[in-house]
């Protein structure tokens, strides 16, 4: 750790929260330099849905490596390149009735946002673009102009020209529609709102604090979009590839998006990022809009490997297993615990439980990776405990995270008895 102290730039994160050397990793655990395991409910922020190191993703990886394959391609032809997008439309896109061209943006998902605005400007000839409340979608120039959350921002860094931000789903209450709030801005050319060549936003709004957009409010949202002449943008990054149960988060509302940003576990932990998009918006000129990195050939050979889960309905359902599971237990805690006034909510497999009293969340992830369970926080504050752990954990070491959980949350109460107890004397 004093060599992390000392060299490397202050903007580090994850390590100020996992304080240890992590040295190896396998499926759902991890192991620090000393021998001691963790249990993992965070998965690389969603990045890793298959778990640490998927022994279908690296024994493919092994063979392609020893026979020479290819690894920097840029976007030329190769047999990995060809064997994914095949795959892609036969195990994912097609069953599910959707047709769309593949765009190989830079490996990050920021860089799949950054090309998703840049296409929708550019084909709609509009400049603005609407986001949502506590929306997250990057913290490159482009991507940071529609995230919402004023940390990641400054006005020094002037992102926020052609961009509006607008409530989410739920953000006025259960009594508010939304989607009347935002036809009212766009049909009012006094409002200030500019009609936007695309509205982009997150099904579940996982950094925002895992706000679930319901169904209805999905669907109106497509059809605002299509009367309007508005692309609609999906967000999948951290709430596709299966997170939510099925492989696209959108699916259950029965909506067809005009573009859909995906990357994080698309390469099973390798950096992979895509634009699936509309043939008709498929406009761009050869060369137009290109990136050093957008030909990822490892990635290809983890992310073809991968779609085998989705050869049949047996993945999905134990997801959603699983997240049943995961949300019921969750809730049974706050119901022990009902000093603390948490709650739960999410989809599938991303769950958030909110704990409005400062600082508890934070206490609870403390108290949690000291008795190995890696967690991490999210909302506007940071209020929110989130729950990411692999889509292939057991059943086992899921019960052993929710166990070390309730461990946590019991020395909080303890120790803050204790302290009433110290005030009181």
């Amino acid at each position: 750790m004093r060599t992390i102290e000392r060299y490397e730039s202050q903007v580090r994160s994850y390590v100020r929260s996992f304080p240890t050397v992590f040295e190896r990793a396998k499926g759902a655990l991890l192991w620090d330099r000393e021998g001691k395991e963790y249990i993992d409910f965070f998965a690389g922020a969603g990045t890793l849905n298959y778990g640490h190191n998927n022994p279908k993703v690296s024994e493919a990886l092994i063979k392609h490596i020893q026979a020479d394959g290819i690894v920097h391609g840029l976007d030329k032809a190769t047999v990995a390149k060809i064997d994914f997008l095949e795959r892609l439309q036969q195990t994912i896109l097609q069953p599910r009735n959707l047709d769309y061209m593949v765009q190989f943006t830079g490996p990050t998902g920021t860089n799949a946002v950054e090309t998703a605005l840049k296409l929708a400007r550019m084909v709609k000839r509009r400049s603005n673009v609407v986001s949502f409340t506590n929306g997250y979608h990057g913290l490159t120039m482009g991507a940071l102009a529609v995230t919402g959350n004023d940390f990641y921002r400054d006005e020094s860094y002037g992102v926020r020209v052609n961009a509006d931000s607008v409530p989410f789903d739920g953000y006025f209450g259960a009594d508010v529609n939304t989607i009347d709030y935002l036809r009212k801005l766009l049909q009012d050319g006094s409002s200030g709102v500019d009609l936007p060549a695309a509205i982009i936003v997150e099904s579940v709004q996982a950094e925002g604090g895992v706000n679930v957009a319901s169904v209805k409010w999905l669907q109106e949202l497509s059809a605002l979009c299509q009367e309007m002449d508005i692309l609609l943008i999906m967000d999948e990054i951290q709430v596709g590839n299966g997170r939510t149960g099925t492989f696209f988060s959108f699916e259950e509302a029965g909506i067809y998006p005009d573009i859909v940003c995906l990357s994080k576990s698309l390469g099973g932990g390798l950096p992979l990022a895509i634009l699936l998009i509309r043939h008709e918006l498929d406009q761009w000129q050869p060369g137009e809009h290109t990136g050093t990195f957008r030909g990822n050939n490892l990635a290809f050979v983890a992310a073809t490997q991968l779609f085998d889960y989705w050869e049949t309905d047996d993945f999905s359902r134990a997801v959603v297993h699983k997240g049943k599971h995961l949300r019921k237990t969750l809730e049974g805690f706050t119901k022990d615990f009902p000093e603390f006034e948490m709650s739960v909510r999410g989809k599938g497999m991303i769950l958030g439980m909110e704990c409005p009293q400062k600082g508890m969340a934070s206490a609870i992830t403390t108290a949690a990776f000291e008795r190995g369970l890696i967690l991490e926080t999210c909302g506007n504050v940071g209020q929110v405990v989130k729950f990411l752990p692999s889509l292939t954990i057991t059943e086992e070491n899921l019960n052993k995270g929710l166990a070390i959980l309730k461990e946590s949350i019991e020395t909080i109460q303890e120790n803050r008895a204790k302290a009433l107890i110290g005030e009181e004397v």
